[in-house]
């Protein structure tokens, strides 16, 4: 019974945290987009992209300053190598040969004949030992110089393209939560359409059986219905897939379930501004814009790069060993000696003649320069066309909001009439069939320029105000 209850306990708790592990998301269209930014898979390696240039500034920095390597080698001579010393050297030969032989430990036994003329000898030891820490330090070399400002270049615009990430981030999510809220504003509307079509359906049907009307009376609504039928289990699947797209966009599984707390009719409402319109333009703000003014000045000091390589380059070294003989192995010995030795330097490389390579090079980053000056003003002339274009999509976006409120409401007076006059006898329903159509149709218009307004309203936004996100 005790175990029982303390498996019971477990399972309970299991269950509670996987209670706390659901969260429930309910999002305003400002808070979806700031847990975006957070949270979105774009955005987060948007934030890598910068980490990582700041560690290449880093690495670029790390070339220029002191360099420490260590070498510890250990050489052991399974047969070590003979040299010749020619005999002539020496007066007495005979004396000579077995005076060099016995100090250099080589015996006529264990050697062959040396040719005429020559001494066999073996030099040092047949175990040895050396181990060497060498700081090296660049002094002067143009290309380094020019290394540190392309590194400083490349996290700008590392950091632009963040930028530009999150604004994109931003636009995309007001897009997905506009596209929710009409998917479900169509779903509804279609679902309250269907109903009502199925009752006025259901008295046609009965009119007709009892032979007050015609079968094309049944068989007109039959059709609008099928229609709004189709339309409806469309709606219904793209509301699905439009919630995907909002979690993707926020950065979150595609199936967890999301609230927003918003309607179209608020956000159009927020997103009709039109003192938008009197906005000027700062060319300098615009994201676009400095990132291909941020190329420009890659390009700037990729040719001085290729300049600087003209120059001479200027290190300097030190190092410091140690070196041990032995013909066992007693380097770890009490009594071994080691021999130090020390060794500074200073070297210059001087580029003379490349046989035109540099300039060659020079040449190619030359006109790399000119054709980033060009897309430059290319960008500047789109990003202005992109500017007065938007500026004119926001504009007939909030006109044509304005004309479709006006149809809806014209539409539905004119549907209620036909409906009254089905009802009372006195119309078709081939007449009620066009004035539910043109509702119909009425309606996604009026939801369509709702989601128009708020999506031209951010794409405006986005063009005018590149620092549009510290508003957030």
């Amino acid at each position: 019974m005790q175990k029982l209850l303390i498996l019971l306990c477990v399972v309970f708790g299991l269950g509670q945290v996987n209670a706390q592990e659901e969260q429930d998301y309910r999002f305003t269209l400002e808070e979806a987009i700031s847990f975006a930014l957070d949270s979105n898979y774009t955005a987060i390696n948007a934030r890598r992209d910068i980490a990582r240039a700041i560690k290449q500034k880093w690495e670029t920095t790390a070339t220029g300053l002191p360099q420490i390597s260590a070498n510890i080698q250990y050489q052991n001579f399974i047969k070590q190598p003979v040299s010749l010393l020619p005999a002539a050297a020496f007066d007495n030969r005979e004396s000579t040969v077995s005076t060099v032989e016995e100090f250099f430990g080589l015996t006529r036994t264990d050697s062959p004949v040396p040719p005429e003329g020559f001494i066999p000898v073996v030099f040092g030891t047949q175990q040895q030992a050396t181990a060497t820490a060498t700081l090296n330090q660049l002094i002067f070399d143009g290309s380094y110089l020019v290394g540190l400002q392309a590194a400083k270049a490349f996290l700008d615009f590392s950091e632009n393209a963040a930028e530009k990430t999150q604004l994109e981030v931003r636009r995309g999510v007001i897009n997905a939560y506009g596209s929710v809220l009409l998917a479900d504003e169509l779903a509804s509307i279609f679902r309250s359409n269907k109903e009502k079509l199925e009752t006025n359906l259901f008295e046609a049907q009965k009119i007709f059986e009892n032979g007050l009307n015609e079968q094309e009376e049944v068989e007109q609504l039959e059709i609008t219905l099928l229609e709004i039928s189709t339309q409806l289990a469309n709606a219904e699947r793209y509301t699905v897939i439009a919630r995907q797209m909002f979690n993707v966009a926020l950065g979150i599984d595609v199936n967890t379930p999301v609230t927003l707390t918003e309607t179209l009719d608020d956000l159009a409402d927020q997103n009709i501004q039109l003192g938008a319109l009197e906005t000027n333009l700062n060319m300098e703000e615009n994201i676009d814009y400095k990132i291909a003014y941020n190329l420009t000045e890659q390009r700037s000091l990729e040719l001085k790069l290729e300049k600087s390589r003209a120059l001479p380059q200027l290190t300097a070294f030190i190092n410091y060993g140690t070196q041990a003989f032995s013909d066992d192995f007693s380097f770890f010995d009490s009594d071994q000696r080691w021999f130090q030795q020390s060794l500074f330097g200073v070297n210059m490389n001087i580029p003379i003649f490349s046989s035109g390579n540099r300039g060659a090079k020079t040449q190619q980053a030359r006109i790399a320069l000119d054709q980033a000056e060009t897309q430059l003003e290319e960008t500047v002339q789109n990003i202005q066309l992109q500017f007065d274009t938007a500026k004119s999509n926001y504009k007939f976006s909030v006109e044509s909001y304005d004309n479709a409120k006006m149809n809806l409401n014209l539409a539905e007076r004119i549907e209620r009439k036909n409906q009254t006059k089905f009802d009372e006898g006195i119309s078709s329903s081939f007449e009620l069939r066009q004035a539910q159509l043109q509702l119909y149709t009425a309606q996604q218009q009026y939801f369509n320029a709702m989601l128009n307004v708020i999506n031209s309203k951010a794409e405006l936004d986005t063009i005018i105000n590149s620092n549009l996100l510290n508003n957030n």
